[in-house]
């Protein structure tokens, strides 16, 4: 009993002299307490939690070198190092918001961003395809996004009160020109791209990265997508198109391989749609792309894109220059378009990104006058009429090459810098009926050399910086266009962010070649942003001032073209944005709403005085709504577009009343339903679609046009409206390989 008692009390002796007292409080960069910290000795389970105060307190018997780990999530873990020998130790720890995880503050004046759910995503190929009037076309579904207008009677993006042209498009970093397929008069042609093609789409409605350049308005930069998950086929059949592929991926999953070819003709659909225009020939299109990809070494990857697209158009209408004669449009178009890719990690946090792209474009344009039984006509038409029977041919030939090298450096402060070259040769040959004949090749080398960096000042704000410097071997000119933004995170996590940037973009091809010196025109942008998300609901509003310089002002030449002759165009624009998306609030509905208020002024080609501008209205507003309904496996997609009236030139006004009046108000509502059937096959996977434009049948005008010459002192006008009310679309689209119903499900179709 007595050897009992003393060898218990040895060992309390022993625990009291060695126990050791850890304590101390745990708080953020601002001082500011911090509760529920683990706070423990690794590889050990003496421990504690923080209070709601951020203090801790705990005993070990452990002696030596103790390494005391502080681990939060959200936060970056903390490890200290004490020697423990029975004494009280009191430590103070800071902890720093772990800015991978989703606290990081994002700077995003003026962008929307898809494919990235840290980011607040937006739309996702799968919105685009299930926009209700979309059309499964990236620019139509854009459209109900806040900043954009709904010009109907071109193709293009026209944002902020700036042209279509001024809105760019980048496939991986490099820019695509020709995006859009080329069409006939008046009607607005769809993208050549598909969406699914796409992983990721950022559109910039404005203050968009160094990285990119030579765009006033606009950057839409969209990420085709990686490797695929396995080896799959495709089949798609509709009332416009017939088209199919594969997707091969190695059993190493280290590299794949793809092909699609699509045809499309759209006599059904246009025999279901009846159009006010005589389509002679229908709209035929043949699309085949390719792509690779390859896996190089533990990070390194390698993708390739090639689309090859052929198409021909022809459009009749009754002439506006003469009563029982009708004018002929009719167009052929060739395209292919190569898109090289590649991307690696280096040591010490560096990371490399090289991308080229080369694309080649051939319009063949031909415009007659036939009269009633469609006899072409020329030796009994007089000169003015004469003149509208031309031929046109251009050629037009682009190349891209860009480096971007990254560094990233402790707290996730980043810097990027490279360089870009662009090439471009467009040549048009021109004849018509009345002499005029020419050759106007146009070649330009552009070299940019471009760098920006994120620095996160504290765990609550961040700064982009950066500028892009660039030399115009075409106007013998050098820009520089600093960029800046700062974005702070409030403690709710809604974010304000603003920027500040000048962009500079060289004058349209069809302006050139210039008949003086002319220079690069400039936009000079400020953007103030807020935004509030998360739990599936994301707010945002945004006011913006956009001051134009430099605009290129138009004249006439000797063949009678609109050509550029000086850089004094000004212009302004100013506006409020809001945003509303929610995708919780009911189970599987989605819906968000959108509006623009913009004032915008402009003069620039040849306007005679500042004016609001024919492509931009002043309000413009959408409600998206999807639901998806799991009994039948059928989703419901309904959108509703509004704007008010847009200018348009009115010839038989006097001068002073220059684009003094308006269209009617613009209204539309796009319906669209997804069944997926379930299949007696494995790994199978269908969709049918049916989509109806503009269900209600509105009344549409977009502008107006006038004959060439005044009938009894008036120029004779004819409305710009769509080819028909309402336009069809029915198909079915299988997949081979993959069973993707149940990610349709979770991503709300």
């Amino acid at each position: 009993m007595k050897i009992l008692f003393t060898t218990a009390l040895f060992f309390l002796t022993l625990f009291t002299i060695a126990q050791t007292t850890f304590s101390g409080k745990v708080t953020d960069a601002k001082r500011l307490p911090i509760e529920g910290v683990n706070v423990a000795i690794k590889d050990s389970y003496d421990g504690t939690v923080t209070d709601k105060n951020g203090n801790y307190k705990f005993e070990t018997t452990d002696t030596g070198s103790l390494k005391i780990e502080f681990t939060k999530v959200g936060y970056t873990t903390i490890i200290i190092t004490q020697m423990a020998n029975g004494q009280t130790l009191n430590n103070d720890v800071i902890l720093k918001l772990n800015r991978t995880d989703d606290n990081v503050i994002i700077i995003t004046a003026g962008s929307f961003e898809a494919g990235d759910k840290k980011r607040g995503a937006t739309l996702t190929a799968l919105d685009v395809l299930t926009t209700g009037g979309a059309n499964a076309d990236i620019s139509s579904a854009l459209k109900t996004l806040p900043g954009t207008q709904q010009v109907g009677e071109s193709e293009g993006l026209f944002v902020r009160g700036g042209t279509a042209s001024e809105t760019k498009v980048f496939i991986d970093g490099t820019p695509v020109t020709n995006f859009f397929y080329s069409g006939t008069p008046d009607v607005a042609a769809r993208g050549r791209f598909f969406p699914t093609i796409f992983k990721g789409t950022q559109f910039n409605t404005g203050g968009y990265s160094a990285l990119y350049g030579q765009a006033l308005s606009s950057a839409l930069i969209l990420e085709s997508v990686d490797m695929p998950d396995k080896s799959e086929a495709n089949l798609g059949v509709s009332i416009l198109s017939l088209g199919g592929g594969f997707q091969q991926l190695a059993k190493n999953k280290r590299a794949s391989f793809g092909i699609n070819y699509g045809f499309t003709n759209v006599a059904l659909a246009f025999a279901i749609a009846p159009q006010k225009f005589n389509f002679n020939p229908v709209p035929t299109f043949h699309t085949l792309e390719t792509n690779f990809r390859f896996k190089i070494g533990k990070s390194g990857f390698l993708k390739y894109y090639s689309a090859f697209n052929a198409s021909r158009i022809g459009q009749g209408r009754p002439s506006l220059d003469s009563i029982g004669l009708n004018s002929n449009f009719n167009i052929k178009n060739i395209y292919n378009y190569h898109n090289l890719s590649y991307k690696q990690n280096l040591v010490h946090r560096w990371k490399i990104n090289i991308g080229s792209s080369v694309a080649y474009n051939n319009d063949i344009i031909g415009s007659t006058i036939t009269n009633a039984n469609k006899n072409i006509l020329n030796a009994t038409l007089p000169s003015y009429l004469k003149g509208q029977i031309f031929n046109l041919n251009s050629k037009n030939y682009y190349a891209n090459l860009k480096l971007v090298l990254e560094k990233k450096f402790e707290s996730f402060n980043t810097v990027r810098f490279g360089a870009e070259y662009n090439y471009s040769n467009e040549k048009i040959f021109f004849t018509n009926n009345v002499g005029a004949s020419f050759n106007e090749p146009v070649t330009e080398n552009l070299t940019s050399i471009f760098g920006e960096g994120d620095i996160y000042i504290n765990d609550n704000m961040a700064l982009k910086i950066g500028g892009r410097v660039e030399h115009s071997n075409l106007l013998q000119k050098l820009n520089a266009a600093p960029r800046v933004s700062l974005a702070y995170k409030f403690i709710d996590k809604s974010q304000l962010s603003f920027s500040y940037g000048i962009f500079y973009q060289n004058p349209e091809r069809r302006l050139l070649p210039a008949v003086s010196n002319i220079s690069f025109m400039q936009s000079t942008q400020y953007v103030l942003q807020y935004t509030k998300g998360g739990k599936g609901r994301t707010f945002r509003a945004e006011a913006f001032y956009k001051l134009y310089n430099n605009l290129v002002k138009t004249g006439i030449n000797n063949f009678g073209q609109s050509k550029a002759i000086n850089n004094n165009g000004t212009g302004n624009a100013s506006g409020l944005e809001f945003f509303f998306r929610d995708t919780k609030t009911i189970k599987n509905f989605d819906y968000w709403v959108s509006y623009s208020y913009l004032n915008a002024k402009r003069n620039f080609l040849n306007y005679p005085t500042t004016v609001q501008p024919t492509f931009a209205a002043r309000h413009n507003g959408s409600l998206v709504m999807k639901r998806f309904l799991t009994s039948i496996m059928t989703g419901f997609n309904l959108s509703y577009t509004a704007s008010e009236g847009r200018p348009y030139y009115n010839p038989n006004k006097p001068a002073s009343a220059f684009l003094t009046d308006r269209t009617k108000a613009f209204h539309t509502i796009g319906f669209s339903t997804n069944w997926l059937p379930k299949l007696p096959f494995k790994n199978t996977f269908a969709v049918v679609v049916l989509s109806v434009n503009n269900v209600l049948g509105f009344n549409q005008t977009f502008g107006y046009n006038y004959s060439s010459v005044p009938f009894n002192g008036q120029y004779r006008a004819a409305a710009v409206t769509p080819p028909s009310k309402r336009f069809y679309f029915l198909g079915v689209f299988l997949n081979f390989g993959t069973d993707n119903r149940q990610d349709v499900i979770n991503n709300n179709l």
